[in-house]
């Protein structure tokens, strides 16, 4: 058999995996490509394999960087099942659609200004249509039981990351041998609220693990009271807390938070709770139809009937209106609003109002994609263009990444040490950025004795038994001069516009050129101490 890596090979998103066995071919995820341009262009260049001879898809969880590009592959022809746990596929049934709204919404935009500059048309990636259909193919299976497709056999494991999401265990046997191929998907952190801990797997030949944290090790502190201060800090500043948050998953963590905040008394029943993200709120409402996935004191706290106490500061934006009129709303409130990367939704319209306000707060709670917004302004930049105008960041710039539905590289090594008989025989280091993978291979290395690789895209691995052969990749699709290219563009773009301003401070105030020479002679000293490492 062959393994094909297709996606997330040293990037985050995009998941991907083909797998041969003798004349079948099938599918481990199908997912879009979010972050830099270069990596959202990729969603548009075909597939490397035609859907129409896909037998099955194998779904772990319902992230659109894991299943977004299913509708492509159903209007090109794949007619196959597509199996997933069942509240996966009951939050692709929101996500889907919602992912097919925004596609369809970008590309009117973009029409329209296309029009205006006499250039042809652009369709949109997949239609509404499109995604409905692709739901006809979803098929629920449970965590734990035996699900046989042809000559695989497959078991669903709970990967604690968000809700359904599941490691894949797949047994394929060929010419008489067996080979145990374990997907972890996304692993989530153990001692999570609402999630059960990701779940510990019984062995297996060859292992693709996730490595998205694999150069970094989350704080363990008080997650409560650290939201809590931010939230004091910035009401008394008299500003907004906007908090960028993805609909599934980390919505509904910090609402536990808040509710646990408010009933011990800590969190003033006064201010605002908005959920502005319709995916949000829909989400919300299938975690709580999925009650029985929770851990056990999820269950204790929610009751088993699944419904939110009562938490009278919470409101909700159902629609655009409702959203945007928060912008001229007088008070402070906190406002969480996708997406959590800050590169689409409503949240672009509250950081437009808010980014310039020094009393304001940005809040960051999760993962932010190379290339991003959310993970340019973690990184201290000083202006940004945010839907057509640009804007000075005044604004407090927080992050508190000990909510990542991630597990970090202590927490990988830990479930992977868990692994019982038989040790793998090589590990793949999937879904993380090329420093991550390395600093994680070293690790994995150092404390496990695995060998380990890290997959580019468009490499394979045939595999006979416990014997894997590796095919390097004859294509860079994911160009790293591209994506280079991308970042010096943009410190490109800040240079200028600080030249701009310091020959216009130097032409109004000469006497201050004197020590602003001497300010860029060290800056220029410093930033040749920081490109030493490389050898730059």
């Amino acid at each position: 058999m062959r393994l094909e890596f297709l996606g997330a090979a040293h990037v985050v998103t995009g998941s991907c995996y083909l797998l041969h066995t003798g004349d079948r071919k099938y599918l481990v995820d199908c997912g879009m490509y979010q972050g830099t341009r270069r990596l959202r262009e990729m969603n548009y260049e075909p597939f490397p394999f035609n859907p129409a001879e896909i037998e099955a898809v194998f779904l772990t969880h319902a992230h659109i960087d894991h299943c977004g590009r299913i509708p492509q592959l159903v209007r090109e022809g794949f007619r196959g099942k597509i199996y997933a746990t069942k509240a996966t596929c009951d939050l692709v049934r929101i996500m889907l659609p919602d992912s097919a709204h925004i596609q369809e919404s970008d590309t009117e935009i973009m029409n329209r200004k296309n029009a205006r500059r006499s250039e042809a048309p652009v369709m949109p990636l997949y239609t509404q249509a499109d995604a409905f259909a692709a739901l006809e193919h979803f098929e629920p299976v449970p965590y734990h039981g035996m699900l046989n497709v042809d000559d695989l056999h497959l078991k669903y494991y709970d990967a604690g990351h968000i809700l359904g999401s599941a490691i894949l265990e797949m047994t394929v046997t060929e010419n008489e041998q067996q080979t145990k191929i374990v997907f972890s998907g996304d692993l989530g952190q153990p001692n999570q609220p609402i999630l059960r801990d990701p779940e510990p797997i019984a062995g297996a030949d060859f292992l693709l693990v996730e490595s998205t944290y694999g150069d970094r090790v989350h704080r363990d502190y008080d997650k409560e009271t650290a939201l809590l201060e931010v939230i004091r800090d910035t009401m008394d500043r008299g500003g907004n807390v906007i908090i960028p948050s993805f609909a599934v998953g980390r919505t509904q963590t910090l609402l536990y938070y808040f509710y646990r905040l408010w009933k011990a008394g800590r969190l003033d029943g006064d201010i605002p709770i908005i959920i502005d993200s319709p995916l949000a709120i829909q989400a919300t409402r299938v975690f709580l139809s999925n009650y029985e996935d929770f851990d056990e004191e999820s269950i204790a706290f929610f009751g088993k009937n699944g419904k939110i106490p009562a938490f009278p500061q919470v409101r909700i934006a159902e629609s655009a209106a409702d959203s945007r009129a928060l912008n001229s709303a007088e008070g402070s409130a906190i406002i969480l609003s996708a997406s959590g990367m800050a590169d689409a939704g409503r949240v672009l319209h509250h950081l437009k109002h808010n980014l310039w306000r020094p009393e304001s707060t940005v809040l960051f709670v999760g993962y932010q994609a190379e290339g991003s917004l959310g993970r340019r302004l973690v990184d201290g930049i000083k202006r940004v263009r945010v839907l057509g105008e640009e804007i000075a960041v005044k604004a407090q710039i927080k992050m508190l990444d000990g909510f990542s539905a991630h597990a970090d590289a202590e927490q990988i090594v830990d479930w992977m040490r868990a692994l019982t008989a038989p040790r793998p025989a090589k590990v793949f280091l999937v879904h993380g950025e090329g420093h991550a993978q390395e600093a994680l291979r070293e690790r994995i290395n150092e404390e496990l004795g695995l060998e380990v690789y890290a997959p580019f895209l468009g490499d394979a691995v045939t595999i006979s038994g416990r014997s894997a052969i590796l095919i390097p990749s004859q294509s860079a699709a994911v160009s790293v001069e591209a994506e280079m290219e991308d970042v010096m563009r943009d410190f490109d773009a800040e240079y200028r516009q600080l030249r701009k301003a310091i020959i216009r401070t130097v032409v109004r105030h000469p006497q201050l050129m004197e020590p602003i020479i001497r300010t860029m002679q060290k800056a220029r000293t410093y930033f040749k101490k920081l490109a030493a490492p490389y050898q730059i």
